[in-house]
């Protein structure tokens, strides 16, 4: 990090709204000049971010710094920045002119200044000769205009961007992403966006901040941030992505749906569980089954506009999703090559459900905020402090809620090519990971059941 071009720092940054930690110790800094995009999906935190930077809410700990300077505690009015948020707020009272005008109103201004201010604001986002207009005729993209001349006008070093095209269309939110890039480069100064558009997130920034539940997953470049995903979030959240179990066997020697494949990935290990990751467009499908690495039939097949997207499954049982140029026919055999360059391998989160619990009797131990029987554990007594692990195709998803022991709703969804990752958070707050075949949706509330003899049990020492 160069000191003397961080503008913002962010350290130890954490806020709870009642029990729910929105963000939990939050650490990075944003460089002068750069485009930076806070991604991720609904409820990760990104908007409470923002508005932390913009001094209308209070971190519960930590602190965020501008040029070396503690903003906390300075009100927004202060702060050498300026909002655009998702709904514009505009004065539907005042015309484009008197509400670009009106922080420099505010500043008491000359008239002849603001004038020349409000000029060069309409100018720089395509809006000039509409001074004398009422707010409420002009259609959404010209709102949206006169929402960042408004802010701009005020000459701020940071313009934060709150989902500022949420409510547009499709093209014109494209036309505007272009014009936004556009502006950021002619202006130079620090622009700050909110989305939780992918397409948008890698089409304007320099750098992307993947956040998931309060946490930062990444940061990076966009083309590290879709060539080089970190952990499987990443991979399913940006862009389409094939992510499937496999065994790093050595340096760059990978096994995944049931081949050796040479890669390009070193330090994880020999013979050790990773998740890899194989986006659509990098596998190449061959009408010559000889020359292929792996073979399988054309489950479906359409047409996307530039290209066809097909789902294939392999001879070994997987299914993948496959981009490509050339179209080929439903039920057709054909082959498979993928290179090393396009093999991304990551090293597995977890390997299975680690609880830490607490035995209430010889045969019964309180995990995940509830009882559960566990047979007769001989060496352990009511009392003994454990850790109880469960691999992830162990746990039982119920519809009926009653024949579970406990009862989640399901938080995220992971297709891995022949079974389903799932992440169910109890009522409790605590997560448990299920490998399932069942379908199920986002959301559903289902009930958790663990047999005894699929626990392993042992004591934390004290």
């Amino acid at each position: 990090m160069n000191k003397e071009n961080v503008i913002i720092n962010i350290e130890h940054l954490s806020k709870s709204f009642g029990d729910k930690k929105v963000l939990d110790d939050i650490n990075f800094y944003i460089n002068r000049g750069e485009f930076i995009t806070f991604l991720g999906p609904s409820g990760c935190g990104k908007t409470t971010m923002l508005r932390i930077i913009a001094g209308f809410l209070n971190a519960d700990s930590g602190r965020v710094t501008m040029d070396g300077n503690d903003l906390n505690g300075v009100p927004p009015h202060k702060r050498p920045l300026n909002t655009v948020f998702q709904r514009y707020a505009l004065f539907p009272h005042l015309d484009v002119y008197d509400n670009v005008a009106f922080g420099l109103k505010l500043k008491k201004m000359p008239d002849d200044e603001i004038a020349t201010k409000v000029s060069k604001a309409l100018k720089l986002v395509s809006m000039t000769d509409y001074e004398d207009r009422d707010v409420n005729s002009l259609s959404g993209g010209q709102q949206q205009r006169i929402a960042i001349a408004r802010a701009l006008v005020n000459q701020p070093k940071v313009l934060l961007l709150d989902e500022p095209l949420a409510a547009l269309d499709l093209k014109m939110r494209k036309d505007m992403q272009i014009e936004l890039k556009e502006m950021h480069e002619k202006l130079g100064i620090t622009f700050i966006y909110v989305t939780h558009d992918q397409e948008e997130a890698l089409t304007l920034s320099d750098t992307i901040v993947v956040m998931n539940e309060g946490k930062i997953q990444q940061i990076g470049t966009p083309t590290d941030i879709y060539n080089e995903p970190v952990n499987s979030f990443v991979a399913d959240f940006i862009g389409e992505s094939n992510i499937l179990n496999g065994t790093m066997i050595e340096d760059r020697k990978v096994n995944f749906i049931g081949h050796d494949f040479d890669c390009v990935d070193e330090g994880f290990g020999e013979n050790v569980p990773v998740d890899v990751v194989v986006r659509p467009e990098d596998i190449y499908i061959l009408s010559n089954l000889d020359a292929a690495q792996f073979v399988g039939t054309v489950q479906t097949c359409i047409f996307k506009g530039v290209h066809y997207e097909m789902t294939v499954l392999t001879d070994e049982g997987f299914e993948l999703m496959i981009q490509d140029y050339n179209s080929f026919e439903v039920g057709s055999k054909v082959g498979f090559l993928i290179k090393p360059n396009d093999i991304q391998v990551m090293k597995k989160e977890r390997t299975c459900n680690t609880f830490e619990g607490e035995m209430t009797s010889e045969e019964s131990v309180e995990i995940l905020g509830v009882e559960f029987d566990c047979g007769v554990r001989e060496g352990l007594e009511k009392g003994d402090k454990v850790k109880v692990e469960v691999d992830f195709n162990k746990i039982d998803l119920q519809d009926n809620l009653d024949e579970g022991e406990t009862n989640g709703s399901i938080s995220f969804i992971l297709y891995k090519g022949n079974h389903y990752h799932i992440t169910v958070r109890t009522e409790e707050g605590f997560k448990v990971y299920v490998d399932t075949n069942d379908i199920w949706d986002k959301n559903d509330i289902v009930g958790i059941k663990i047999a005894p003899a699929d626990m392993r049990i042992t004591k934390i020492s004290e």
